[in-house]
């Protein structure tokens, strides 16, 4: 089994990119075939808790600062007018989405905390705490660049006493950072660790790594291959625009059902036609009557709606088909705006 340290960098950089997360796909499946175990520093955890908020922030903002930037461009290079309509309408579509694909970020933090979670973290320890002081006073990677690096410190130090302590037989270990800057060889080739960090890395027991990728083909390149193909898909949210006409054909259908009710009811006896509403009338009074002008134009409204929707996609339905375009009208209502169950026509 290999053990495996991801360092927050990687962590925060998968739940940022949309394109990364069936990378993420990949570790929760390894995890629970028992492929392989996370090492999990205290300061790892911590970090992401503190980063978190930002990560949301910053996933959101920067679609909508590109939405913006495109959206100007298109306004300043003019050209016809109908192909310049056709692009707004799809940036529009676009603009509609940010939330939508911003807000997996949350989703997908949420899902890498858990994660983390599920053994206890590796508190540091007071050896590890002088060895990671000790490298700050001797300028070693990773202070080698005169910064404040001492939460790196701790996390490769850490990942020092996993590799370095009792295990298993045939128990091998992966540290997986972005920060190739604080971790990689200066000068040279970045997947190869600092000169700093040499002893806590090998050819075969302990890996360094630049890419979690790469890391987790070394464990099983098939079965990572396979499981990337399965969780690639990528389910686009709906546009605008395809949400407006789908809300427009169901507001018809539900209002032509209740024009025709209306019109049974006249039948019935239940309804009456009057020329005018009486100016007093008690309120059930006034649900009772349907002026004769009300009622030419809700038949001409009807005969509009027969025309373009088509009498065949206007009902009669089954209580149950009745219930679903209800549902339908409420939802699509519901993530335009509205509170739930609001159904008027």
């Amino acid at each position: 089994m290999f053990r495996m340290l991801i360092d927050t960098c990687v962590w925060l950089d998968l739940a940022k990119d949309p394109k990364q997360h069936p990378v993420l796909e990949v570790v929760e499946q390894m995890v629970r075939e028992k492929m392989i175990a996370l090492l999990v520093p205290r300061v790892v955890l911590d970090e992401l808790r503190r980063n978190r908020e930002r990560i949301e922030k910053e996933s959101a903002r920067s679609l909508a600062t590109h939405f913006k930037l495109v959206k100007e461009a298109v306004d300043k290079a003019g050209g016809s007018k109908r192909r310049t309509k056709v692009i707004l309408d799809h940036l529009d579509d676009v603009n509609h989405k940010i939330p939508i694909v911003g807000g997996a970020a949350s989703q997908v933090l949420d899902r890498i905390e858990k994660l983390l979670t599920l053994a206890p973290s590796i508190e540091e320890s007071e050896p590890i705490k002088l060895r990671a002081a000790q490298r700050a006073i001797e300028r070693k990677a990773p202070f080698h660049r005169g910064k404040n690096s001492m939460a790196d410190a701790l996390i490769v130090e850490t990942y020092a006493d996993c590799v370095h302590a009792a295990a298993p037989a045939g128990t091998r270990f992966a540290f997986v950072t972005h920060n190739k800057s604080d971790f990689s060889q200066q000068d040279g080739n970045l997947k190869i660790s600092h000169a700093d960090l040499r002893d806590m890395f090998s050819r075969i027991k302990s890996l360094y790594f630049i890419n979690l990728v790469e890391a987790l083909r070394r464990v099983d390149p098939s079965f990572v291959t396979d499981t990337m193909f399965e969780y690639s898909f990528d389910q686009q949210p709906r546009g605008l625009h395809e949400i407006l006409e789908a809300e427009d054909i169901l507001f018809h259908q539900v209002w032509y059902n209740r024009h025709w009710n209306m019109r049974v009811r006249i039948e019935k006896g239940l309804v009456e036609v009057v020329d005018e509403m009486p100016a007093h009338a008690p309120r059930r009074r006034r649900v009772e009557c349907i002026t004769r002008d009300t009622l030419k134009l809700a038949i001409e409204s009807a005969q509009r709606t027969e025309r373009r929707y088509g009498k065949q996609n206007l009902g009669p339905w089954e209580d149950f088909e009745w219930g679903m375009i209800n549902g339908k009208l409420s939802a699509l209502r519901w993530i335009l705006g509205d509170e739930w169950d609001v159904l008027d026509t």
